[in-house]
């Protein structure tokens, strides 16, 4: 299947940039580009993309309001791409909007072209990603603004398995699923069966609230290396 892009960066450069790297690619079609928010939700829409490179910062309309139009699109607007942010920033308080509005993950623009190539795969296939600069420095920011409670920390980890836990733990560590498998020489089928699963025992919403469960239970703290799964 050919994965149907929109990039939208405010910057010429930028964008042709972007444009021209993901068209390289025998798998992905770059099928419009747009300088501002507003003009990124109508060429994503009129070109039906599967996935929208958005800048955070733009004229006109920002990344994070264009990401929420896309993603709580109005009635009888059916289309809804996955959104990918894109920013020159590690860490800020676009972070949390963005993941609250619905983007499927956050990416810095500095990132290697292989990088940038895989995120899109990603993305398209229905998974989350975060960098994992970004997941390390947010996971920090939302600890040190919400300690982990101090009396039974790993309480809301009781029902899970031994090998779930193993899969949160990596995923606090910001892996990708292939890499989650490749860790635990296993499908990678079993890393997203245990990802659902994860997801229906801990309420969570998606991967992002996984990462932040991981580091208010204990599980996983900011600054303390991360113990080896199975240790």
């Amino acid at each position: 299947m050919v994965i149907r892009v929109v990039v939208v960066d405010d910057q010429d450069m930028v964008r042709s940039g972007f444009a021209a790297l993901l068209s390289a690619q025998s798998d992905i079609d770059v099928v419009g580009e747009a300088p501002n928010g507003r003009l990124g939700v109508e060429v994503s829409r009129g070109t039906h993309a599967d996935v929208v490179l958005m800048d955070v910062r733009m004229p006109e309309m920002d990344g994070l309001e264009a990401a929420r139009q896309l993603l709580d699109p109005p009635p009888g607007v059916v289309h809804r791409p996955k959104v990918l942010m894109l920013t020159t920033f590690d860490i800020d308080d676009y972070v949390y909007e963005a993941l609250h509005a619905g983007a499927s993950g956050f990416l810095l623009k500095d990132a290697p072209v292989a990088e940038l190539v895989q995120a899109v795969r990603v993305i398209a296939a229905g998974e989350a990603l975060l960098a994992p600069s970004v997941t390390r420095r947010l996971i920090e920011d939302v600890a040190r603004r919400r300690p982990a409670p101090r009396r039974n920390p790993r309480v809301r980890l009781n029902g899970l398995t031994p090998r779930e836990t193993e899969v949160l733990m990596l995923v606090a560590q910001g892996l990708s699923n292939a890499e989650i498998a490749a860790r635990l020489v296993v499908a990678e089928q079993t890393v997203k069966t245990h990802m659902t699963r994860l997801l229906a025992k801990l309420g969570a919403r998606d991967r992002a609230q996984l990462v932040v469960m991981a580091y208010e239970s204990g599980l996983v703290a900011p600054g303390r290396p991360h113990p080896a799964p199975g240790t």
